[in-house]
């Protein structure tokens, strides 16, 4: 396994501050102090080369457990190996062959373009200029940048700082790539240029991937695994298609009716999520589908109908939001 996360917790003390000038005061001379468990008793094995989507809401733990992974953070307890080391340890072999890509952070020189935050890297990471050359000719080409590369980066726009972000990470070529949130704040069309990089380094270098996201797509498009985590605590770890499975516990019949039916008949059936004549979308459970369809073949003038299963993105929202499915 390249990646072994045993029982790992990362407990942050917070500074609680009463409200008001008198509450300042008072803590200047008493704090008080709550534990708050980001990561909590947290364990996983990912094999070399799998891309695992690692979802959960906002402060879910996802963030802390990366950097952890990439030894940003030591943990409160329990133990983490990346590659057969220690990552807080911090070794230069261990650097060497691992990137954390934070969406919403910047590592590049602000007023200079790319280029050069390519060219330090080579130095730090001591990369033969022959493989430097090689590697960043392939993921300029991959990413097709090459007309940005000598830009001051506060002249790119946010789809092509996320480019030149990507490649400063790989320019190195890790074996192991954290990406928290790489798609965050790209339209549609950046997003899937993205994901299809994602895809072919993963493909080309056999590297492996975890990839945290707020949008299902990129979890749907990439990843053959999933993580959920909630409260610091992992909910499921598996496949994306058995997770509806093991949360979802009803599906959708989607129903084109030959004729108009009254949608207080069809309520008998099942409860309606849209009525736009002559299509209709009703929920039942899962273990009543089969009879549910049965049912509205019987009753109603039907042209066609579908058994479905609920949105990835409904179902997950469910979860984290403890509604029942």
């Amino acid at each position: 396994m390249v990646i072994r996360v045993s029982h790992l917790s990362r407990q942050y003390q917070i500074h609680e501050k009463e409200a008001g000038f008198l509450g300042s005061i008072r803590s200047l001379f008493r704090r008080t102090y709550k534990t708050v468990k980001a990561v909590d008793d947290v364990s996983f094995e990912i094999a070399g080369g799998e891309l695992i989507g690692f979802i959960g809401p906002n402060g879910a733990g996802k963030t802390t457990t990366l950097k952890c992974l990439s030894g940003l953070l030591y943990p409160s307890s329990g133990s983490v190996q990346v590659l057969g080391q220690t990552p807080f340890d911090r070794k230069h072999v261990f650097l060497k062959q691992i990137a954390l890509v934070m969406g919403q952070k910047n590592q590049l020189w602000w007023d200079l373009p790319a280029s050069e935050t390519f060219a330090l890297n080579k130095e730090i990471y001591q990369i033969p200029d022959e493989q430097y050359h090689k590697t960043l000719s392939e993921l300029v080409e991959l990413l097709e940048a090459g007309d940005i590369l000598s830009t001051q980066v506060r002249k790119l726009s946010l789809g092509e700082r996320m480019k030149m972000e990507l490649i400063a990470a790989l320019v190195h070529r890790p074996s192991v790539l954290f990406l928290d949130e790489p798609t965050i704040g790209l339209d549609v069309v950046m997003q899937k240029k993205m994901r299809d990089f994602i895809r072919e380094y993963n493909m080309r270098h056999g590297a492996t991937i975890l990839l945290t996201s707020h949008y299902m797509e990129d979890v749907r498009q990439l990843a053959t695994r999933i993580i959920m985590i909630d409260h610091g605590s992992i909910l499921y770890d598996g496949k994306l298609e058995q997770l509806i499975k093991k949360f979802a516990k009803h599906k959708i019949l989607s129903i084109v009716l030959e004729t108009y039916v009254p949608p207080a008949e069809i309520s008998q059936v099942g409860e309606i999520v849209s009525y736009d004549f002559p299509r209709v979308t009703i929920r039942v459970p899962r273990s009543a589908s089969n009879v549910a369809a049965a049912q509205v073949l019987h009753k109603f003038p039907v042209d066609d109908l579908n058994i479905e299963e609920p949105d990835i993105e409904d179902v997950i929202r469910d979860v984290f939001t403890k509604k029942p499915s």
